[in-house]
């Protein structure tokens, strides 16, 4: 590996490194106070009343000054690295076994009040290092301390320690018999060290499982109660609100900012918490002013056990308003359920209607028929009261056909057909609707029809439901253009290249009064019409019909001065 290429750690790696950093750290704060603290104490036992070899204060200057500037360059290293070995950590534990050595070798050797220091670098290596630091550290120390014993027992010591001190004769078999004992001692130690290493690993290893799963368990737990589409609030003791999710400020028109600390009734003032059941609706007043309706339900939130108080919680007064309320815009829900009993109540009554409109239909089927016999018989009578009978009779039989045509009508919108598609031309279907609108005695033969739509232009739809669409929308025409000015215009186009595929554009226009502005849509609705004459039911029946081909009408106000309808039917 060169030196430009980069290490790259995983997340459990750099924080193994980042932990082994912090323990060396650790050590070596550790040995810069033991070291002082020896500097203290042998300048303590230098003032000659005690029989204890220490080293004279010019060495144990520099001793010390040794140990303090191969700390500090071990703790800049330590700092300046983002990653470190073990083999680092074990090098500064061989480097203390030495001064320990260094240390009892210049006080007494086999006599020094400072042979157990060996434990700190022993326990330190364990620490680091569980399975080897601690062995190799006491493998260490055990042969220093028996190559200090062994100067010790020959009487080999630098000039300036020769004192009748180490002149004592040296017992081969207590040197023999101290060696075993230490021997054992820093073996057992850093057995010990190791094992107690191991298992402050495994309890930090499973705390640090605990502190992410938790951390993963608090930010899923946070994303739920952000993102969940209900509102959230709490409140404590004293009514206030504790807190809130983004839905809850949705609901609201709040911040949560704003909901916090603040009286819950003073944001929800009809919101009661006395009903029974666990669904309650109530009235609110968004920040803007605006007026919704909410679905609420709540329950006792207890402080304590949540916050792991293992002391029962009292339910007195004043806990009585910490709640968990979860709120929900209902308006929506509500408008849905009133127009959906609505459709109910007018499919039940659709359908009776049906049935009662199929049933007028026999006998007005006998009465036209019997007026109309009627009406041959007076013809071939010339006096006046007959006369005046048969204008009569032609009533009975304009409005006969008047009711059969709602009756006619009231049906299809009733009891819609099933669309049979075929292919068909556009122009000759609508040719013969304008056949049909000119023989009716209605039809002004002022009336000018431009029709614009060409020979080639098929569409795929029912013929029989085209037919009756064009011919409503035709005949509605009729009804409000000019009299003596009649114009109308019929338009068709194949719309070819757009996001909703190939369609066939269909308008029909009219130089009439036009739609009243905001009635757009109200002319659509069953039995809604300003004909005097009308039922309300043709252009009810145009949108279905159109619907039923999954197409559109649009209504817009037309260059010629009236209405304009635009019909859209998609091919496919």
């Amino acid at each position: 590996m060169t030196s430009e290429q980069t290490v790259h750690l995983t997340p459990y790696e750099d924080t193994v490194d980042r932990l082994l950093v912090n323990q060396l750290l650790w050590v070596l704060f550790l040995r810069v106070i033991l070291y002082t603290i020896l500097l203290g104490l042998s300048a303590y036992l230098q003032s000659g009343q005690f029989n204890i070899v220490v080293l004279p204060p010019t060495h144990l200057f520099f001793f010390i000054v040794t140990v303090y500037l191969s700390s500090i360059a071990a703790g800049l290293r330590l700092l300046q690295k983002n990653n470190v070995s073990r083999r680092f950590g074990i090098i500064q534990n061989l480097l203390d076994t030495v001064f320990v050595s260094i240390l009892i070798y210049y006080t007494g050797g086999t006599l020094s009040l400072f042979s157990p220091i060996y434990f700190f670098p022993i326990i330190a290596g364990g620490l680091i290092t569980p399975r080897l630091g601690g062995l190799i550290s006491a493998g260490a120390a055990t042969l220093q301390y028996a190559f200090v014993l062994a100067l010790t027992y020959y009487h080999i010591f630098p000039a300036f320690l020769q004192v009748p001190y180490y002149d004592i004769p040296q017992d081969s078999l207590a040197t023999l018999n101290l060696f075993a004992v230490y021997g054992l001692l820093f073996f057992l130690i850093a057995v010990l060290s190791s094992l107690f290493a191991g298992r402050l690993r495994k309890t930090e290893d499973a705390l640090s499982d605990s502190v992410r799963d938790f951390d993963r368990l608090s930010l899923l737990y946070k994303q739920i109660f952000d993102d969940i589409s209900t509102g959230i609030i709490t409140t404590d003791e004293s009514n206030k609100i504790t807190s809130a999710n983004n839905a809850a400020s949705q609901i609201t028109g709040y911040t949560v900012d704003e909901l916090l600390n603040n009286e819950f009734h003073s944001v929800f003032p009809d919101v009661t918490f006395t009903g029974k059941g666990s669904r309650h609706s109530a009235a609110l007043i968004r920040k803007n002013g605006e007026k919704t309706r909410i679905g609420y339900s709540y329950g006792k939130l207890l402080y304590k056990q949540a916050m792991g108080n293992e002391e029962p919680y009292s339910s007195t007064e004043d806990s009585e308003n910490s709640r968990v309320i979860t709120i929900q815009d209902i308006s929506e829900v509500e408008r849905l359920e009133k127009q959906m009993q609505q459709a109910e109540k007018l499919a039940a009554i659709g359908r009776m209607g049906a049935g009662i409109a199929h049933d007028f239909r026999n006998p007005l089927t006998a009465i036209s028929g019997s007026a109309q016999v009627l009406a041959k018989e007076l013809k071939q009578l010339p006096s006046p009261s007959e006369q005046t009978n048969a204008e009569l009779i032609n009533i009975i039989l304009r409005e006969s056909d008047r009711l059969s045509n709602t009756v006619s009508d009231f049906l299809k919108f009733a009891r819609p057909e099933h669309v049979e598609y075929d292919w068909f031309s556009l122009k000759r279907c609508l040719d013969e609707v304008v056949q049909v609108a000119k023989v009716a005695p209605s039809w002004p033969d002022t009336c000018v029809l431009d029709i614009r739509i060409g020979d080639v232009i098929d569409i795929w739809a029912d013929q029989y439901q085209l037919f009756t669409i064009l011919n409503h929308l035709l005949q509605n025409a009729i009804a409000f253009v000019p009299i003596g000015e009649e114009t109308i215009r019929i338009t068709a186009e194949e719309i070819r290249g757009t996001e909703e595929g190939y369609r066939i554009k269909i308008t029909v226009e009219d130089n009439g009064s036009g739609i009243i502005p905001g009635k757009e849509e109200k002319i659509f609705e069953p039995f809604y019409t300003r004909r005097v004459d009308g039922t309300g039911l043709g252009l009810a029946i145009v949108k279905q019909m159109i619907g039923e081909h999954h197409g559109s009408i649009e209504v817009d106000k037309s260059e010629l001065g009236g209405a304009k309808f635009t019909l859209w039917f998609p091919l496919p």
